[in-house]
């Protein structure tokens, strides 16, 4: 089971991996109400590294980038992912965006799901501060009709549905 770290004990953590020879896999995101299409992702992510950890979106973050969000409060969201087999850490940031968490952690692969991988499309901007500390940036394919704002919808559905 994984562990939820403050930032500092994060940083500890990720020292004595490097230490240890083994390489770290760093992703981020929401992660509000945890569905199949999240499990995957994060397997795979954690395929990629000996270790993972898991930089988790504050519900301030959250709530800034998605109105109405999160579901689930930001303890819980970090307390499943700790729970899940393949995360063997999380860290809670308050950014927009998780720049200032890689630059500490400075992982040596960095994930993101396919939908920052389009053509022409934008780049995740933690890319080039994880390639000037010499990580890789990977991107894994995005799973369809798998997400947090579907169940939301199909929630709202049966709701209107009963009324």
């Amino acid at each position: 089971m994984g562990q939820v770290l403050t930032l500092e004990a994060a940083l500890a953590w990720r020292l004595a991996q490097a230490e240890a020879g083994r390489s770290v896999a760093l992703t981020n995101g929401h992660f509000d109400l945890l569905h199949v299409g999240h499990v995957r992702y994060l397997q795979a992510v954690r395929a990629l590294g000996d270790a993972l950890i898991v930089g988790l979106n504050s519900d301030a973050s959250t709530a800034a980038r998605k109105p109405g969000r999160p579901i689930v409060p930001q303890e819980e969201r970090a307390e499943l992912l700790a729970a899940l087999g393949c995360v063997d850490a999380v860290v809670i940031f308050d950014d927009l965006t998780a720049e200032r968490l890689v630059d500490v952690l400075r992982p040596d692969i960095y994930a993101k799901g396919g939908d920052w991988n389009r053509p022409g499309g934008p780049r995740p901007p933690e890319a080039p501060i994880v390639e000037r500390h010499g990580g890789r940036v990977a991107f894994l394919p995005y799973l369809p009709d798998r997400s947090t704002t579907l169940i939301i919808q199909r929630i709202r559905a049966l709701q209107s549905d009963r009324y």
